[in-house]
């Protein structure tokens, strides 16, 4: 097989299908991928919980992990923050004409493992080759141009039990917002990287499977899931609140934050608080609740460091804020209105 990526692969003919046998299809193996057909016929449920989402990311590889892992990653965590069990992934992978076969391979390799231990089945896919000159690699995604070879596109398809009601409408005034994890980290990890500052600082990009099957089979009352990832905790948070119409109020001193990350964030004048993440998710439940939550979410993967962070409020109860207000309590003892992420949060991260 040739060792680089050619106009050749995306023609349909013998190169396309030698791309899909030798890296796809071996990679994805799958009884109902194996059908090629045009569509996959799958079982289904009562309800589905159904995502779409697009992947780039400059440099394609990167501590901690790379685009295939963050492709499972991204689509797995947006089903399970409805309280999906994940089920199906379809991939749709672009290849810039000259891209390495070998880095396909080994990103091929890395979906296949992450939706291993995502617990999601690979069905469908699509493979599309574009001219290399397109992008311009000096330029990268800064200036909106196609940069790192490969682009992957996914579709997921979760089943919802009936029971299961999470939707960030559902906050509750009195309820408890936890968090699973440190703040910043995938958001560093790249940016460290693309601006070539020597760092260890890793990605935490990590499907939320064993943290969210495990909440919601415990039969606490989640009213609300939301991974952490572009934007940020404070965008995050602001979105839930102004969905639930409540009033959130946070303690800045409890975010947590790594010192590597916290030390790089006053190094370039960064707020952790409006950066990504793609492993880390906000639970919001009764507060009576929480303490048995964060045993939980503990005892899980990718979960050892959750915390509280704060509470919900009835809007205008205590608080001289509109319906939808984000506070966040600062260490000084103040009180700082947060709002979403204002212009262009760069690096792109995913």
């Amino acid at each position: 097989m040739a060792k680089k990526v050619a106009m050749v692969h995306g023609s349909g003919g013998q190169a396309t299908g030698e791309l899909i046998d030798q890296i796809f299809a071996a990679e994805f193996k799958d009884q109902t991928l194996d059908e090629m057909e045009d569509s996959a016929l799958v079982p289904g449920a009562g309800r589905l919980a159904l995502t779409t989402d697009s992947f780039v990311v400059t440099p394609v590889k990167f501590r901690g992990g790379d685009i295939g892992r963050l492709a499972v990653c991204g689509t797995v965590n947006d089903l399970l923050m409805r309280g999906a069990k994940p089920m199906y992934l379809t991939c749709g992978w672009i290849l810039e004409e000259g891209t390495d076969i070998d880095l396909v391979r080994e990103m091929a390799h890395s979906m296949a493992e992450t939706a291993r231990e995502a617990g999601i089945r690979i069905v469908a896919g699509d493979t599309k080759v574009i001219d290399g000159s397109i992008g311009d690699r000096t330029a990268g995604d800064a200036a909106g141009k196609f940069d790192g070879g490969i682009l992957i596109n996914t579709a997921g398809v979760g089943f919802v039990s009936n029971d299961i009601n999470i939707s960030a409408r559902n906050a509750c005034p009195g309820d408890a917002i936890l968090v699973s994890g440190t703040m910043g980290d995938h958001h560093a990890a790249i940016l460290s990287e693309r601006m070539s500052i020597q760092t260890d600082i890793e990605s935490d990009n990590a499907p939320l499977t064993d943290i969210v099957s495990r909440l919601v089979s415990s039969g606490l009352h989640i009213h609300t899931l939301r991974d952490i990832t572009r934007g940020g905790l404070g965008t995050v948070l602001k979105e839930l609140a102004e969905s639930s119409g409540r009033t959130y109020v946070i303690e800045q001193e409890r975010i947590p934050v790594t010192p590597k990350v916290q030390d790089f964030c006053s190094l370039l004048g960064l707020d952790p608080l409006y950066m990504g993440n793609e492993g880390k998710l906000v639970c919001i439940l009764p507060e009576e609740e929480a303490k048995q939550a964060l045993e939980i979410i503990r005892s899980a993967k990718y979960g050892a460091g959750a915390v509280r962070i704060g509470e919900v409020r009835e809007a205008g109860k205590g608080e001289e804020t509109e319906p939808g207000s984000l506070i966040m309590r600062t260490e000084i003892g103040g009180e700082r209105l947060l709002d979403v992420l204002q212009g262009e949060g760069l690096p792109r991260i995913c």
